[in-house]
């Protein structure tokens, strides 16, 4: 037998600990078989990894306990069972109770198939009025989900295969794909939890059905189970159990009543009488007051007691030996010297065992006291002897003595020994037989289990195989529409690259400094000018709050204007001139022009901002005094936007420039 994995038996404490469901019970090489089946859908490697993949994930208990309970069930299963049932047991069930209640407990009811085929037997031998009026059919189960399904008593038709056409127009009645159980019956069946090995059983059950569950459980665990089954049972109760539980080794407590379709009675647990032993007035002698034999008949008499097979020694009324055959003296050392000495000075008197109090007693109760198996280590070999102690009695009741007889049991014993042992292995090979036949079974319910799994499965992959086909229809339609849409973007996209080469010769051909700010003041583009006027690359000045640029631009005054033609007031541009500091460090005056950038909503999506470095006579760099169109005009030598261009796209504001410093 392998040791059991400390991380595996970790993990069943956390599942007691956290959810109270006790798998400690349950045999390992099935229940280990289902959990890594678990652990290989979440892609876990090792129990302890699991278990804290339990914590973090608290939903896949359930996905774990339904992978563990195998809910395989159907209606009427092992129909030859169910017709002996039907045929020979139920008519004796109800005869014995003519007219009380009948209960029924299905223990292990899964999704209810078998209780409800219990209500269909029950209900046919006694008609639906009596049945409703005696019948209470108790139905439990661990997994509480399956419980949820079997309340519905809804059924897909190929969950009922067992029942046949005439049991299924009379009980069953459709309710849309499927069939649901008649409902005056079902009023009689009661669902609930209830733990076969924590949980206390119902009792006064006439037929208690626990079929293909005690399989699953090792044997220590059976034996507490069936202890409860026992109890809930009524003395002339049956117990109707799966094809793979024989009781071979709890004929203490079930006692078959058909072996082959399983079919066990209760024993009745009576308490053990004591043994009595014969009574005798006087043995190795004659009573007081009969008349005196002859010399001969004395000696024949001593003589025969002697030769007695079984060692046998006599003490008188006052506590000395008064006499012992050959055979005490052999094995307890005895001699004449002996006969006559106070009992209680002879080893014999506490070894094998103390047979004083022994000897009081009988003459005390004046019957014989009985004292089995006592071990004598004298010699090579331990004896056992069963000690018989006998008062020893006058006619008129007066005591004489006692006899005590030692039987030798010894080869008894070694006998009983080697039966206990021969029916010890006898039991393990059973129970072995039975282990691996509900292994067998246990294996054949897992396998039904995962066929009808499949076939779910397959049915899910048609319909999903038809849903991915029309995905590929759906998907063929949408790629046209993508290569049409695609046309059009390569169109809008050589139409922008034509804007931007535009754009940039635009930036590039302004003699101004020229940065475009969005409405949070915050810079979008920053050309090559302004790099040059105050000394900050476009990639430190893109990005950045215009109010946070370290420029020798006094920026702050830009922002009442800034904030006014972002709000839509009047004019519809700013100028100002400003004293300012250029990247060398040296003063200069500056003309500012700032104009709003409309995205043809109300507001302005940002400001455009010119700057003109003026020469000290007042003018610009080009002699221009007048700045009125200041950002509005094309620079020289643009005329007009290139043809096919009429105007920028829609959402484009403005467009980086490229252009290197002037």
């Amino acid at each position: 037998m392998t040791e059991p994995d400390p991380q595996f038996e970790a993990l069943l404490r956390h599942l007691k600990d956290a959810r109270g469901f006790d798998f400690t019970g349950y045999k390992r090489t099935s229940l280990v078989r289902r959990v890594q089946r678990r652990m290989q859908t979440v892609s876990m490697t090792s129990y302890e990894d699991y278990r804290d993949f339990l914590e973090v994930h608290p939903e896949e208990f359930t996905a774990l306990f339904n992978t563990i309970l195998i809910n395989v069930t159907s209606f009427f299963r092992d129909s030859e069972a169910w017709a002996h049932l039907e045929q020979e047991l139920l008519p004796e069930l109800l005869a014995r109770r003519p007219d009380g209640p009948l209960r029924v407990w299905s223990a292990g009811c899964a999704s209810g198939e078998e209780a409800y085929s219990l209500a269909i037997v029950l209900a046919e031998a006694l008609g639906p009025e009596e049945f409703r009026r005696r019948v209470k059919i108790y139905a439990t189960d661990v997994d509480e989900e399956a419980l949820g399904q079997a309340r519905q008593a809804l059924y897909e038709p190929g969950q009922l295969r067992g029942v046949s056409a005439e049991r299924l127009a009379a009980w069953f009645e459709p309710v849309g794909p499927r069939y649901g159980f008649h409902k005056e019956l079902r009023r009689s069946v009661i669902f609930g939890r209830n733990d076969l090995v924590q949980d206390a059983p119902i009792s006064h059950i006439d037929l208690l059905v626990c079929r293909n569950a005690l399989m699953y459980f090792n044997a220590e665990t059976q034996s507490r189970i069936l202890q409860r089954l026992h109890f809930a049972l009524r003395p002339a109760g049956v117990l109707f159990l799966g094809k793979a539980e024989m009781l071979l080794s709890h004929d203490d407590l079930f006692t078959p009543v058909d072996l082959k379709r399983r079919f066990f009675g209760k024993v009745a647990l009576e308490g053990f009488r004591e043994p009595v032993a014969p009574t005798a007035e006087f043995l190795g002698g004659t009573p007081a007051g009969a008349d005196r034999p002859g010399r001969a008949d004395g000696r024949l008499r001593d003589e025969a007691f002697a030769a007695g097979a079984g060692a046998q020694v006599v003490v008188n009324q006052d506590g000395r030996l008064s006499m012992s055959n050959a055979r005490a003296d052999a094995l307890f050392g005895l001699t004449a010297r002996d006969r006559g000495r106070p009992f209680q000075d002879l080893e014999l008197s506490y070894r094998p065992v103390e047979l004083r109090s022994a000897m009081d007693r009988s003459l005390v109760e004046r019957r014989p006291q009985w004292i089995r198996e006592a071990r004598s280590t004298r010699g090579d070999r331990p004896q056992w002897f069963d000690i018989q102690v006998v008062p020893l009695f006058e006619r008129d009741g007066r005591p004489l003595g006692v006899s005590v007889l030692f039987t030798d049991v010894t080869r008894h014993r070694q006998l009983q020994t080697e039966l206990e042992h021969a029916n010890r292995q006898i039991e393990a090979a059973y129970e072995e037989l039975q282990s691996t036949n509900e292994e067998l079974e246990t294996t054949n319910e897992e396998l039904q289990s995962t066929v009808e799994e499949l076939e779910t499965t397959n049915e899910e992959l048609q319909s999903t195989n038809e849903e991915l086909e029309t995905m590929n229809e759906e998907l063929q339609s949408m790629n046209d529409e993508l290569q049409s849409s695609n046309e059009d973007l390569r169109e809008r996209t050589a139409q922008v690259d034509q804007l931007n080469r535009f754009m940039e010769a635009v930036f590039t051909g302004l003699r101004a400094g020229v940065t475009v700010i969005d409405r949070n003041l915050r810079v979008q583009v920053w050309n090559s000018r302004a790099e040059d006027l105050w000394g900050v690359r476009r990639d430190e000045a893109v990005g950045e709050h215009l109010l946070n640029l370290d420029i020798g631009l006094p920026v702050d005054r830009l922002k009442p204007g800034v904030r006014r033609l972002l709000s839509g007031g009047s004019p519809d541009h700013d100028q100002l001139v400003l004293d300012a500091i250029n990247r060398r460090g040296r003063p200069v005056r500056v003309h500012v022009t700032a104009t709003p950038l409309s995205d043809g909503e109300d507001g302005a999506a940002g400001v455009i901002i010119l700057m003109d470095e003026l020469a000290p006579d007042g003018q610009d760099g080009a002699g221009r005094t007048d700045r009125s169109d200041r950002g509005r005009a094309l620079p020289d030598g643009v005329a007009a936007l290139p043809d096919g261009v009429a105007a920028l796209p829609d959402g484009v504001a403005a467009l980086p420039d490229t252009s290197s410093t002037s």
